[in-house]
């Protein structure tokens, strides 16, 4: 999953995002509001799974960060993380669309559990258990394991075998896999996505998990394409 963290207190943020890429999740940072709303609906706007937002922002207000994602009807989740913690705190920030609400101080394996499952309900057709043969991803545990035996898979490893197993048979291109598993340091002209593909093939080991598929991407072999899943698009402002 890929998730942006909206936090002006730089050391915080920092510590934020490196205990989510431990999580195996993709993290972008952005310290005020106006540089989050570029970010996720100017132009080059970018498609985040959830958004971590903190209510106290300088200049554009988490408040009106929020209101903004709301009105474009962007489809990340949002989540305030904020040191106002009283009830009328939580019920007005809920009230501004937020999906979720954790004040600060908070314990970080409960933040990694809330993004987590406002993940999963970004993309309700990912059951929080996905299983195709003896593969079995857990995607609030964040683990993978293969006939019984747990894989020692990296961050982007971890989200390449997720999302591939999401997509129902559909071939994923290797710039979707860039753009759902990797965060804004990447580069999209580097062989990244084939090299972590190749590594991820040879942890799941014999018979082959991945199919290549000709001019489309990777695929999980063997599966059929359910067609209620639907193709992940970016968002539309």
């Amino acid at each position: 999953m890929r998730v942006l963290v909206v936090e002006d207190d730089e050391e915080m943020a920092q510590a934020v995002a490196v205990g989510l890429r431990r999580a195996r999740m993709a993290v972008d940072l952005a310290y005020d509001g106006a540089v989050a709303l570029e970010r996720m609906l100017g132009a080059d706007r970018e498609a985040y799974d959830v958004v971590v937002l903190d209510r106290d922002l300088p200049g554009t207000h988490g408040d009106a960060v929020c209101a903004a994602l709301i009105e474009a009807r962007c489809r990340s989740r949002v989540l305030m993380l904020t040191a106002a913690a009283t009830a009328d705190d939580i019920v007005d920030g809920l009230g501004l669309g937020a999906d979720d609400y954790l004040p600060k101080p908070f314990d970080f394996p409960v933040l990694v559990a809330r993004i987590a499952a406002l993940a999963r309900r970004a993309h309700p057709a990912v059951p929080p258990l996905v299983r195709c043969g003896d593969v079995v991803v857990d995607t609030a545990r964040r683990t993978a394991v293969r006939a019984g035996r747990e894989l020692a898979l990296t961050p982007k490893e971890f989200g390449v075998l997720e999302l591939l197993l999401a997509a129902g048979g559909r071939a994923v291109s290797a710039e979707e896999l860039l753009e759902r598993v990797w965060d804004e340091a990447a580069d999209p002209f580097t062989s990244a996505v084939k090299v972590t593909v190749s590594r991820l093939r040879a942890k799941l080991g014999d018979p082959a998990v991945i199919d290549t598929v000709a001019g489309a991407g990777y695929r999980i072999r063997g599966t059929v394409p359910d067609r209620r899943v639907r193709r992940w698009t970016r968002p539309e402002a």
